[in-house]
C-alpha cells in the first residue's frame, strides 16, 4: 500500500468559504473499517449554499444470529450509535459511485471538520481506490477548540457543542456537519471578540517545552478503587505519536485512573502500544516507528503485547 503523501495540509485559518464534511464508518481503524455515510455542506461567504449527502454500502459479511448465519453490513454497536441499519445499507449505492461524486462536489475547496484527520484518512484511502487523490487542505475544529478551551477535560464535538450552547450531534453525518459548522462559526466569533484571529493563529507557532513524560508518570496517583474488569486494569500501556482526541498527559492519566500502568517506553512488560491517529494511519500504509518495530518483535517472540490505534483506545475506555 502507498502512503498518503499527497494529502493536503492542516490549517489554522478562518476562510469565509469552505466545505464542512463528516463521515460515519463501520469501525475506527482505517485498515479494516469502511465508510457507510458521508455528508458535505458548502458555505459561501459563511452562508450555506449546497450539500451532498449519501449512505454508502460497505462490504457485507455473515454473522451468527438467532441460530443461523445472517448477512450484515454494519456491526450492531454502530447501529446503536448512529441508527444506520442493515436494511438501510443493503440498498445504498456503492462506494465507487459516491466517492467519485463527492470528489466532484468538493473540488479544491478547504474542508472543515471536527477531528477531521479521521475523516480525511478514510476519504483519502477511498478516493485512492478509485484512482483519485484527495489533496484538499483542511481545518480541524478540534485543534481550535483545544487551544480555545485548554482546561476542558474532553474536546469531543458533543462537549464543544454543549460548551457553546449548540444542539448536540446525533452521530449522523449531516447532523454532525451542522453541529460542526455552528461550533466553527461560534468559535470564530469568540476569537474575534477576544485576542483576534492573527494572535490566535500565532499562538500555534509558539514553541513549547518538551514534556518529561517519565516524570509526569511518577507523579500520577491511581485511585483507591477501580473497576478491575476494564481491559487496561493491571496492564502496561505506552503511547506514541500525536493524539488527536486528548493530550498525552490526559491519556496517561486515564490509564492510571483505570488501574493500568502508564509507561513511556516499550519493554517486554508492555501490554498495549497505543498509536496516535496520524501515525497509525501512516504505519498501516508504509513504514513503522521504532516503538512499533520493537512491539512487533516482542509479539513475535511470544510476549503479551498488542498495537492499537488511538481510536480503538478511545472506544475501549468508553465502553
Amino acid at each position: 500500500m502507498n502512503n498518503r503523501n499527497e494529502k493536503g495540509k492542516s490549517l489554522i485559518a478562518f476562510p469565509d468559504s469552505y466545505i464542512v464534511i463528516d463521515i460515519e464508518t463501520t469501525g475506527l481503524d482505517f485498515e479494516y473499517s469502511e465508510i457507510i455515510e458521508v455528508a458535505a455542506v458548502r458555505y459561501i461567504n459563511k452562508v450555506e449554499a449546497d450539500s451532498f449527502v449519501s449512505l454508502i454500502q460497505p462490504t457485507p459479511y455473515y454473522e451468527m444470529g438467532d441460530g443461523k448465519l445472517e448477512l450484515r453490513y454494519v456491526p450492531e454497536f454502530i447501529t446503536d450509535l448512529t441508527g444506520i441499519t442493515n436494511d438501510m445499507l443493503k440498498t445504498a449505492p456503492f462506494k465507487s459511485e459516491i466517492i467519485s461524486k463527492l470528489m466532484d462536489f468538493i473540488g479544491s475547496d478547504i474542508l472543515v471538520g471536527h477531528n477531521i484527520r479521521f475523516d480525511i484518512n478514510f476519504l483519502y484511502d477511498a478516493a485512492q481506490q478509485e484512482q483519485l487523490v484527495l489533496k484538499n487542505d483542511y481545518i480541524d475544529t478540534l485543534r481550535i477548540a483545544r487551544k480555545l478551551y485548554p482546561d476542558m477535560e474532553h474536546h469531543r464535538l458533543s462537549d464543544i457543542a454543549q460548551k457553546l450552547n449548540i444542539s448536540a450531534p446525533e452521530h449522523r453525518a449531516l447532523s454532525d456537519v451542522s453541529t460542526t459548522a455552528q461550533c466553527f462559526s461560534k468559535m470564530v466569533q469568540i476569537i474575534d471578540q477576544n485576542q483576534g484571529r492573527e494572535a490566535f493563529i500565532k499562538s500555534f507557532k509558539k514553541k513549547t517545552k518538551t514534556m518529561d513524560y517519565n516524570q509526569f508518570i511518577t507523579e500520577l496517583v491511581p485511585p483507591d478503587c477501580v473497576d478491575e474488569t476494564n481491559p487496561f486494569y493491571g496492564k502496561v500501556v505506552v503511547f506514541t505519536g500525536t493524539l488527536s482526541t486528548m493530550t498525552r498527559k490526559q491519556a496517561l492519566t486515564v490509564v492510571s485512573n483505570l488501574g493500568g500502568i502508564p509507561a513511556n517506553s516499550v519493554t517486554a512488560k508492555t501490554n498495549f502500544l497505543v498509536i496516535g491517529n496520524e501515525e497509525f494511519a501512516s504505519s498501516v500504509k508504509n513504514g513503522k516507528t521504532n516503538k512499533m518495530c520493537k512491539a512487533e518483535a516482542l509479539k513475535a517472540s511470544g510476549k503479551d503485547i498488542e498495537t492499537i490505534s488511538e481510536n480503538t483506545f478511545f472506544q475501549m475506555i468508553n465502553e
